[in-house]
């Protein structure tokens, strides 16, 4: 492994999204600031002995197809199942259980990019722990965190009341995962203690529920929108524009502010809980202060997200808690069931408007990925930005030299152990394979002189043969705009596969995934060590400034969707993401 490697920072790489927004990319705007957290509501519950005879049923798509289900319970499209269960979409990564190892490690890395510090496990009902899940996750994220990938920390949100089904669950959990110190080092901490939002009131005052008591830093789960704290140590998970700020501390200030995405609340429930297909429900277009987005695609922009932000940034609490990255599934409902709507409800989930999940979906095609930019900006802003390493003094590289990359600076690091394949039972009867990791992308560095720009990337072992497809693509947006280019790349080396000795360079024709070849380039291979020359004048650079952007990637599948970057073969950076070079 290269001797330059350092800490991974993500607040060194840029981003565009499909809707033309930069996340925020200015440390020096955005100092790093102190004691400030991010976590995120997460959902284990996607597991099961599913029936492999029953389809997995997507609630836009039935709407889609037959819009007067709408109206009737008992419509065909629904099912036999009763009460049904559905996902509002199809998550990127498939319909997946949460016991998937593959998906969990993607969701490391993606929430790991996001600088999220904690994920909260959703444990609210009844006293389902969803064990074989958290289990499955732990192992998967102490594996990433020891390939470099700096994984949240792990904590559990237990029912909203000091019922009997909390009592089961706390003493459960304590049981089987913190009193046999399970994974010590990927607990949440919260004042000294691990931090767990839970009611403590029917513990006990004997044996095991007197060490449970000392053992955590409880903060209760107010399940209320409207109303606010109702004692002095609760948390919220959800609520409305104004959010409300919890648990005053030392300095004047709050602990934690709930952000949402959306709100399954409705002017017809005066804000509280409700059924999320209900008339004017507070969807992700929907703002306190300026109602809904008229457009016809204004769910993607985010109105309601960042109004909470907003707020957020207001209060400036200690933590911001987000809802959330991954819930997907909706029950439906019928009046009887206490739910609100005609004929019948979907609570917490229902449509492209009326749903709360961050993790890219697969229905939005290359804007799927919009709330998870959202996301990313604003934690950059709440939390500040690190620094950015300055690249090193103009240098010339003789290409396959040993040592000729010593001197040169920044190492762009990547995670390392993320190219394991997949096979793994999904929801019902889907079933997924991947086995398109191949080259395992751990750092790239890149060189200039006066006459050519030089770059190296390395990987965790030996190269495979540069005949394979999709062989180490690297992508280059050189004047870091979206507005030229696929997807803002301008230059692609190696989409067409090298010659001896030599790797063709094509320009970008018409903004899509249409290339035309302008030069053939030197290039080495040494083992897990791909070097590439290429002149300043072929690339337009020539008695220019440096400064763009850069990508490499491997055995991408899908020719022409940049969302294959979170999917297939390796990419460094992860997803929509680039390293900067910048004089």
């Amino acid at each position: 492994m290269n001797s330059a490697i350092g800490q991974i920072n993500p607040d060194s790489w840029a981003a565009t999204d499909a809707l033309g927004r930069k996340v925020r990319q200015d440390a020096t705007e955005n100092p790093i600031k102190k004691d400030k957290f991010v976590a995120m509501f997460y959902w284990t519950w996607h597991q099961g002995n599913d029936d492999k005879n029953y389809q997995v049923k997507n609630i836009t798509e039935i709407v889609r197809d037959y819009p007067e289900a709408m109206k009737d319970y008992n419509h065909f499209a629904w099912g036999t199942k009763k009460p049904g269960f559905f996902f509002w979409e199809q998550p990127l990564l498939g319909y997946y259980k949460t016991t998937d190892k593959w998906v969990l490690r993607k969701h490391a890395e993606m929430l790991a990019d996001a600088k999220v510090d904690v994920v909260f496990f959703d444990c609210t009902n009844g006293s389902l722990l969803w064990r074989e899940s958290y289990e499955a996750l732990l192992e998967t994220w102490a594996q990433a965190k020891s390939d470099g990938v700096n994984v949240p920390k792990i904590a559990f949100m237990l029912p909203f009341g000091p019922m009997q089904n909390s009592l089961v669950s706390l003493r459960e959990l304590f049981k089987n995962l913190y009193k046999v110190k399970k994974h010590e080092d990927l607990w949440f901490y919260w004042k000294g203690k691990p931090g767990i939002m839970a009611y403590p009131d029917n513990l006990t005052n004997e044996g095991l529920d007197v060490e449970i008591r000392d053992f955590f830093t409880f903060r209760p789960g107010q399940p209320d929108y409207v109303d606010g704290p109702t004692r002095k140590d609760q948390w919220a998970w959800l609520e409305n524009y104004p959010q409300k700020g919890y648990v005053q501390n030392s300095q004047g200030g709050y602990e934690q502010v709930a952000v949402g995405v959306a709100q399954n609340a409705s002017p017809e429930t005066n804000g509280h809980c409700s059924a999320f297909n209900l008339k004017d429900a507070q969807g992700r277009s929907f703002s306190f202060k300026n109602g809904f987005d008229p457009r016809v695609d204004g769910y993607l922009y985010g109105w309601n997200f960042q109004e909470q932000w907003d707020r957020a940034f207001e209060l400036d609490p200690e933590l911001v808690f987000v809802t959330g990255f991954n819930e997907f599934i909706a029950g439906q409902w019928l009046p009887k069931d206490s739910w609100t709507g005609d004929p019948f409800s979907f609570v917490d989930q229902f449509d492209w408007e009326h749903s709360r999940d961050i993790e890219p979906n697969k229905g939005w095609g290359d804007k799927g990925d919009v709330y998870y930019m959202q996301l990313i900006d604003n934690v950059r802003k709440f939390k500040g930005m690190q620094p950015v390493q300055a690249v090193s003094s103009p240098k010339t590289i003789v290409l396959g030299k040993a040592n000729a990359w010593d001197q040169v600076f920044p190492f762009y690091q990547h995670y390392k152990g993320n190219t394991a394949h997949r096979n793994h039972e999904g929801r019902y009867d889907e079933h997924y394979t991947n086995t398109t990791g191949r080259n395992d992308l751990v750092g790239a560095k890149v060189a200039r002189d006066n006459e050519t720009i030089f770059f190296y990337v390395e990987t965790a072992e030996a190269l495979t043969s540069s005949t394979d497809r999709n062989w180490m693509l690297l992508f280059l947006d050189l004047d870091r705009s979206k507005s030229s280019g696929w997807n803002g790349y301008d230059f692609v080396i190696n989409r067409i596969n090298p010659k001896t000795g030599k790797a063709i360079v094509e320009r970008n024709v018409g903004n899509r995934w249409e290339w035309e070849v302008v030069a053939e380039v030197p290039f080495t291979v040494r083992n897990n060590k791909l070097e590439i020359a290429i002149k300043r004048s072929q690339l337009n650079l020539l008695n220019k400034k440096l400064d763009f952007e850069f990508k490499w990637s491997d055995n991408m599948q899908e020719n022409g969707n940049i969302m294959d970057f979170y999917v297939n073969g390796d990419v460094a950076p992860g997803g929509r993401f680039n390293f900067i070079y910048s004089e």
